[in-house]
């Protein structure tokens, strides 16, 4: 009797042991399935895109499997934080905030904030599409739109402009193109789609104000996961690296979508 207690424990404690084993093979991947190209799904729910494939390859970098964990973007740190998932590969800029509260790995991409501006009020300025950030800001009286706590209106505010507060970037993309506003600062993407959204009465200018850095976000003080993604970053321009293999997927649809290619984004 006391030999098959001992038995039974013995194959309970294995299996435990075993479960634990296989959940820490599983790496944990974080991201937003809202924002095509890079973290979106297929036809078939399936997760897709640009930070889906480097999830991916970073999986079979450290030969570990991959689960993308579909969270809303401003969960992922609290997500992070609780252990519910290992990394973020989310286009997450790195901030001074947020390193307050996460670790993040180097840059492997940069989005720049670029300008959607109404196209009478360009026209009345002499703007185009060439036009620099710094003849933006030379206008008099031009009249920012943005969304509280981002940068559409924390970048036009730091250069002291005043900034009509919109509730979200739709509303803040018609403000524009109904020249209740001038102008709005956003990520490319954002501001490409309100363009041709209005393409008769909005303007994209071209020249960025900043270029967020992009990192990969782990729990604070995990330095192990921190490092073995820094090294899997550091291989991202070897030839037939990662951004080789990621143009050659997804320029043609980043050229038909954006007018640019993945080189937009790893320049900073």
């Amino acid at each position: 009797m006391k030999k098959s207690i001992f038995i039974l424990t013995l194959i309970f404690s294995i299996l435990i042991l075993s479960s634990c084993t296989s959940n820490d093979t599983v790496l944990r991947v974080g991201m937003d399935l809202k924002y095509p190209p890079f973290e979106t799904v297929d036809l078939d729910n399936n997760p897709e895109g640009i930070s889906v494939d480097i999830a991916y390859a970073l999986g079979e970098y450290l030969g570990r499997e991959v689960e993308i964990v579909n969270t809303d973007f401003g969960s992922i740190i609290p997500a992070i934080q609780s252990g519910e998932i290992d990394i973020a590969i989310a286009s997450m800029s790195i901030t001074a905030e947020r390193l307050e509260v996460v670790d993040f790995t180097n840059p492997y991409f940069y989005f720049k904030i670029i300008s959607l501006v109404n196209q009478q009020f360009a026209n009345e300025h002499n703007l185009t599409s060439d036009s620099t950030v710094e003849e933006l800001l030379a206008v008099d009286g031009a009249k920012f739109v943005g969304i509280a706590s981002q940068v559409s209106s924390s970048i036009p505010q730091s250069y002291g402009k005043d900034v009509i507060q919109a509730t979200d970037l739709g509303t803040a993309v018609e403000e524009v193109a109904q020249g209740t506003a001038d102008i709005l600062l956003m990520s490319a993407n954002p501001v490409v789609d309100g363009y041709k959204a209005n393409p008769t009465s909005t303007l994209v200018v071209w020249d960025s104000f900043v270029a967020s850095p992009i990192g990969m976000a782990v729990k604070k003080g995990n330095t192990e996961l921190v490092e073995q993604a820094n090294a899997f970053i550091e291989t991202f321009n070897q030839a037939n690296g990662l951004y080789e293999i990621l143009a050659n997927k997804w320029n043609p649809i980043l050229l038909e979508n954006l007018g640019k290619g993945l080189d937009f984004y790893t320049n900073a």
